[in-house]
């Protein structure tokens, strides 16, 4: 995909919508839509039952309360803001924006729903599910940081065009993309709203951070009182470090040097090792290819070969 390409996604739905500029409730939901008169190309009605999700899109979980709040909306209203999809084939049609609109149409009993069909490929597909999601803040933070990852292991881009796609900043995709190195556990915690964002990512690095997951949880601990507690537990395994990763020097890496390690290969897309020594220490990144040393000049700014 070209880069005009994605910054063009990364405006928004409203371009692939058509004219209609829709009025959102408190919810996100759209309670009104209004056009400016122009046709509407690629708009029609579907059967239901012609369309099905994408067992790929990044949001997992549901809210109930909300999606019945939908459903009677739906009720009362119609379905007002078309949903976006792509056609597999005949009579067949691949929801892309708009899954929450389908499940409350059905429990509505609607039978057909409007919906704009666009030719896209796998990409666009995930790019612009997790710009709308992202957009009507339906994603917890590891759904989100799993559609990054999938972006970029899937569909290769690197973690500045992830941010450029979803109109993030750099930061932010590398911050979220830190909250998928805490065991499974935690992330399902974060994932039902169990601890938020910031618990987690005070927990990175931690000794246990299972274990102070759950007394967040018990304790109804603060954010500030979790950075504290994690701190502690850093500067212990610090000064008793389990076995792990070494340096040059043979000196057991702590935690938070892995962490950062593997956040400067993801950037780079190269291996990065960060070895101490006393107040200083050296990086090495390691290349496979000239090519890859070229693109490493080319990342830095310098003349490659």
């Amino acid at each position: 995909m070209t880069k005009t390409a994605r910054k063009g996604l990364g405006k928004g739905l409203s371009a692939l919508l058509g004219d209609d500029r829709p009025i959102f409730d408190e919810q996100g939901d759209v309670v009104a839509a209004t056009t400016t008169g122009r046709p509407q190309a690629g708009r029609r009605w579907l059967p239901i039952e012609f369309l099905e999700r994408n067992v790929n899109q990044p949001r997992v979980h549901f809210n109930e309360d909300a999606l019945a709040e939908l459903t009677a909306s739906i009720k009362a209203k119609g379905l007002l803001q078309p949903i976006l999809v792509r056609e597999l084939e005949p009579e067949k049609y691949q929801i892309v924006a708009g899954e929450r609109r389908w499940r409350a149409a059905q429990k509505a009993g609607v039978h057909e729903v409007p919906v704009v069909v666009k030719e896209l490929n796998d990409t666009e597909v995930l790019e612009i599910a997790i710009i709308e999601n992202i957009q009507r803040q339906d994603l917890s933070a590891i759904e989100e940081a799993m559609a990054y990852k999938r972006l970029m292991e899937e569909f290769k881009h690197t973690q500045e065009a992830v941010a450029e796609v979803v109109g993030k900043s750099r930061s932010h995709v590398t911050n979220l993309l830190r909250l998928l190195s805490l065991p499974e556990k935690v992330q399902t915690m974060v994932g039902e709203g169990k601890i938020s964002m910031g618990h987690a990512r005070a927990l990175i690095g931690a000794d246990d951070p299972l274990m102070l997951a759950k007394r967040i949880v018990a304790e109804g601990l603060s954010v500030r009182q979790t950075e504290a507690l994690a701190n502690e537990a850093k500067g212990k395994q610090k000064r008793s470090p389990r076995p792990g990763g070494t340096g040059s020097s043979g000196a057991k890496k702590d935690a938070d040097t892995i962490a950062l390690e593997k956040d400067l290969t993801a950037a780079v897309g190269m291996k990065v090792a960060i070895d101490h020594e006393g107040e200083g220490g050296k990086v090495t990144i390691s290349y496979e290819t000239l090519e890859d040393l070229d693109e490493l000049c080319s990342k830095l700014g310098v003349c490659g070969f």
